[in-house]
C-alpha cells in the first residue's frame, strides 16, 4: 500500500505504514485527518507546488501539450458499470492481446477508482476473455471469495464482511463486483470468472490455509505429515498481524525460518502430486511469503525497504503462479505503485510488482494508471489502528501533472502513453507533482512522477467522491 511519509527518526515504522495494503495498519504522522484537511485547502507556498512564471511562452508551451494531449485523448462516458460500452473500445485496443492488465487507483478509497474497475473488468470479461478478478488483498481471502464464486454459501455483504473488513476495499463498490460475477457465473457456466488474492496474508492468513496444506499432506505424503505439524506448531493460527509485529524480532526471524522449511518440506515430490498438489505448495508458499515478511526490523531502514522489495516480489510471483497454473487472462487491481513502473518513493519501493510483471511478461502485461484532479478519498490518520476517513484536496495546481491534464477538453479521458504525439510524450516523461494517497497521506511536499514513465495507458478523472459505505 502506498502513502505519504513525514520526516521523522522513525523512518522504519512509517515506512511499514505503506506496505500492508489489507492490514489497517497505518503511519504515525503529526497530525489527524482534519488537519491535513485543512493543510489540504490551505494557500500553499512549497516550490513544489509554487505555480510556473507566468510568462507568454510558459503559456505557449502548455497550450501546445494540451493540444498535443488532445490528439491522443478518448474521451470516457461514465466510470459506472452496466450500459453502453463504445467508450472503452479504444482501451480494448490499447490493452491488446495483453493477458495480464494491471489497473491501478491514484488512492485507496474513491468511489470512481473502485467503480471503473468493476467496469473494466465487465468489459474485458464480456469482450476480450478475461477470467480473474485479482486485488491487493491477501491469498487466503482471495481464495474464500472465490469459493463463494464458484457456488458456495453466503452472499455478496456477507462474504465482503468475511474478507474485506477493515480494508479499504470493504466498501459498496466491492460488493457490487463480488455480486456481479457470483450472477455472471450463474448465467455463463462455460465462462466462469474468479477472484484471488495476490498479497500476503495480512491481517491474518486464516487458520483454513494451513489446514489445506496439513490434510493435502496427509492424504498424499502421509510421512512427511509429522514433521509438517511440528514446523507449523506454533505459527497457527495467524491471525492478527499487530499484534505479532510487536513479537521479539528474533522470534519473528525462527518463525520465518519455520515457514520455509515448511514449505522445503511441502514442495519435495511436487511433481509427482499433480495439479491439486500444485495448489497445496501455493498455500504453504503463501504462508512462508507472509513470515517472511513479518520478521522486518521495524528500527532498520534497510529492512525495511527489503521488506517492501519482498512483498511486490510475492505479489507478482502469486500473479505468474496463478497465470501459469489456470491460462487465465487477468485484470489486477492495486495502487499505482503497485502496478506501474515506478513508484512515488523509490526509497521505499525500489522494485514495483508491474516491473517484475514486465520482465517476466513482456508485452503481455500492460499497466493502467489514474490520476485525478481533485476530490476526497479514504485515508488513516493513527499508528497500527484507526479506521479509514475521509479527506478532500482541492483542485491541482499549476505545476503538477493534473492541472495539465485537466485542461484537455474532456472531463474524464484516457490516452495511451506509449504512442502520444512526441509533445505530449516529452512532457509526461518529465517528473512533477501528482496526488498520491495510500494508507496515509501528508499534503505537503507532493510526490514527483513521470506519468510517462510510470504506466502504459493513463486515465484521468476531473473529480473523485469517497468510496461508499458498508
Amino acid at each position: 500500500m502506498h502513502g505519504y511519509r513525514t520526516t521523522t527518526g522513525r523512518r522504519g515504522l512509517l515506512a511499514l505504514t505503506a506496505v500492508l495494503a489489507t492490514t489497517g495498519l497505518a503511519a504515525t504522522v503529526t497530525s489527524a485527518a482534519p488537519a491535513a484537511q485543512a493543510a489540504a485547502t490551505a494557500p500553499d507556498t512549497s516550490a513544489a507546488s509554487a505555480a510556473p512564471a507566468g510568462s507568454a511562452a510558459a503559456d505557449r508551451e502548455t497550450a501546445a501539450v494540451v493540444r498535443s494531449l488532445e490528439r491522443a485523448a478518448h474521451p470516457l462516458r461514465s466510470t459506472e458499470p452496466g450500459g453502453r460500452t463504445a467508450d472503452l473500445r479504444a482501451l480494448s485496443a490499447m490493452v491488446g492481446d495483453a493477458k495480464v492488465v494491471g489497473l491501478g487507483e491514484a488512492t485507496h478509497g474513491s468511489h470512481e477508482f473502485f467503480a471503473m474497475k468493476e467496469r473494466v473488468f465487465r468489459h474485458l470479461v464480456e469482450e476480450r476473455g478475461f477470467t480473474t478478478f485479482a486485488l491487493e488483498m491477501s491469498w487466503s481471502a482471495g481464495v474464500r471469495i472465490d469459493e463463494y464464486l464458484q457456488g458456495g454459501d453466503g452472499d455478496p455483504r456477507r462474504i465482503a464482511k468475511e474478507t474485506l473488513a477493515g480494508s479499504p476495499w470493504d466498501r459498496e463498490e466491492f460488493i457490487s463486483l463480488i455480486g456481479w460475477m457470483r450472477e455472471h457465473n450463474r448465467r455463463h457456466p462455460d465462462h466462469r470468472v474468479h477472484f484471488m488474492g495476490d498479497d500476503l496474508g495480512a491481517p491474518q492468513l486464516g487458520d483454513h490455509i494451513f489446514e489445506r496444506v496439513v490434510s493435502s499432506v496427509g492424504k498424499t505424503r502421509p510421512t512427511a505429515l509429522p514433521r509438517l505439524t511440528e514446523l507449523y506448531a506454533g505459527l497457527r493460527p495467524f491471525d492478527d498481524i499487530f499484534t505479532y509485529l510487536r513479537q521479539p524480532l528474533a522470534e519473528r526471524k525462527d518463525n520465518a525460518a519455520r515457514a520455509q522449511k515448511a514449505l522445503g518440506l511441502v514442495t519435495e515430490h511436487q511433481k509427482a502430486g499433480g495439479n491439486d498438489y500444485a495448489w497445496t505448495v501455493q498455500h504453504a508458499r503463501n504462508i512462508a511469503q507472509t513470515f517472511a515478511f513479518a520478521a522486518i526490523d521495524l528500527a532498520d531502514p534497510a529492512s525495511v525497504t527489503a521488506a517492501e522489495r519482498l512483498r511486490d516480489q510475492a505479489m507478482a510471483d502469486n500473479v505468474l503462479w496463478w497465470r501459469q497454473h489456470t491460462g487465465h487472462k487477468m485484470l489486477l487491481s492495486a495502487h499505482n505503485g503497485h502496478i506501474g513502473y515506478l513508484s512515488t518513493h523509490p526509497d521505499m519501493y525500489p522494485r514495483t510488482q508491474g516491473t517484475v510483471l514486465r520482465d517476466h511478461l513482456g508485452r503481455d502485461y500492460a499497466a493502467i494508471g489514474f490520476t485525478f484532479a481533485g476530490g476526497s478519498f479514504l485515508t488513516k490518520n493513527t499508528s497500527l489502528d484507526g479506521d479509514w476517513k475521509p479527506v478532500t484536496v482541492p483542485a491541482a495546481r499549476p505545476g503538477m501533472h493534473e492541472h495539465t491534464l485537466d485542461q484537455v477538453r474532456y472531463r474524464d479521458f484516457y490516452l495511451d502513453l506509449r504512442t502520444a504525439p512526441a509533445a505530449a510524450r516529452t512532457w509526461l516523461n518529465h517528473p512533477r507533482p501528482v496526488y498520491d494517497a495510500g494508507s496515509t497521506f501528508t499534503p505537503n511536499p507532493p510526490p514527483t512522477l513521470a506519468l510517462g514513465r510510470a504506466y502504459d495507458v493513463l486515465i484521468h478523472l476531473h473529480h473523485v467522491r469517497t468510496a461508499d459505505k458498508t
